[in-house]
């Protein structure tokens, strides 16, 4: 399939053409602003389907918002004409579109001549009135607040509410992209006279805010963003993908005596805790019991026994683990327990607790195995 692409290089003609790439898409005409200009027509005469996302969002001069949107689109159109290629055309419009502004109105103009068009040849038009956008790639300071307040908070800048009130409708760039395929498929999302994105999001900016901030703290206080919403798990993934290159890695706190450490990695609200521990060779770690705390332990390298006890009985079990085999070994409550470290190197078990270590309810009770 011929297909072709203009504003190929923006924030979603990025995220689409890397996603048809991914799915074996490999004749994509990939039109930007450093494209000939002759190539349009070229592209136009045999190609499949178009993808309209180029637009003007913020020019120098007012003037530059009706000639970058609607200008352009009517030279699409008749490039298609002069060709009589009557394949599928889908414009990517705004939701400003139907306010009275210069943007908004250079966006309307396009919709308009997408209609006619579509009126005039039987070509199918897919007209999008996409909402704020926000994903990896999208330009900051530029005309996305997310896209902003991520890299502000990124690279330890502050950010700015004015207006903590003002709601506002997202789309994930990565839903958008999928609404995109679908429509390549001629499965698009329609509402009325316009198709849509059907995944979307709805927050207040000072929500949105709130969110963010609290993605650069998680890494003091090893607290991961509720995953369950999807939103949340949206803006994460943005979040880091604005990382400055030298910020990717941050350190841990290691909690070392001369049997080894304990390393906390990352707890959750309702998923628990995962921690590393490093036992030197000969040492016997562990011996306690917990009435509702349980875990799972999993040997990644060296050789160790887990032993159990169960509270009451003399009876001892135990269970042989090693980094070559990995084996997961739940912890029960009510079983006093311990790990030894049988080999000549360091014994590395990486650790997980169903709730996050509070010293002011550590449910932890000492009892040699």
């Amino acid at each position: 399939m011929r297909i072709l692409i203009t504003g190929a290089g923006g924030f979603i003609g990025k995220n689409l053409v890397a996603e048809l790439r991914n799915r074996g898409y490999d004749d994509i005409r990939a039109f930007d602003l450093d494209t000939p200009r002759p190539k349009l027509d070229d592209w136009a005469a045999d190609c499949d389907f178009v993808f309209h996302l180029a637009g003007v969002n913020r020019p120098k001069e007012e003037s530059a918002f009706m000639a970058g949107n609607a200008g352009f689109t009517a030279d699409i159109l008749a490039a298609l004409r002069r060709h009589k290629n009557t394949c599928p055309v889908m414009l990517a419009s705004s939701i400003q579109a139907e306010l009275d502004n210069p943007y908004g109105r250079s966006k309307r103009a396009g919709e308009e001549l997408f209609a006619t068009y579509g009126a005039e040849t039987g070509a199918d038009v897919l007209i999008y009135r996409f909402p704020n956008v926000f994903g990896k790639w999208c330009r900051p300071n530029y005309n996305s607040v997310v896209a902003t307040f991520c890299h502000n908070l990124a690279h330890g800048l502050p950010i700015t509410v004015n207006d903590p009130s003002v709601t506002l409708r997202l789309a994930y760039i990565d839903d958008l992209v999928e609404e995109l395929l679908r429509a390549l498929q001629r499965q698009e999302t329609r509402e009325g006279n316009f198709c849509a994105v059907p995944v979307t999001h709805t927050a207040t900016l000072g929500e949105i805010a709130d969110i963010l901030r609290s993605f650069p703290e998680s890494r003091r206080t090893l607290a991961v963003p509720d995953m369950g919403d999807p939103l949340v798990k949206k803006l994460y993934s943005t979040y880091l993908s604005y990382l400055p290159e030298d910020g990717f890695a941050y350190p841990l706190k290691m909690n070392e005596d001369a049997r080894g450490s304990f390393t906390e990695i990352l707890r959750t609200a309702d998923r628990g805790q995962f921690s590393v521990n490093v036992a030197k060779p000969g040492i016997t770690k562990g011996n306690h019991w917990h009435h509702s705390k349980n875990e799972k332990f999993l040997v990644v390298s060296g050789k160790g026994i887990v032993r159990f006890r169960r509270i009451g009985s003399d009876q001892v079990i135990e269970y042989p683990v090693d980094g070559e085999h990995l084996t997961v070994v739940d912890i029960p409550t009510g079983y006093t327990h311990s790990i030894e470290n049988v080999g000549d190197t360091d014994l590395i078990t990486f650790m997980w607790a169903n709730e996050p270590f509070d010293p002011d309810h550590p449910d932890t009770y000492f009892l040699p195995v």
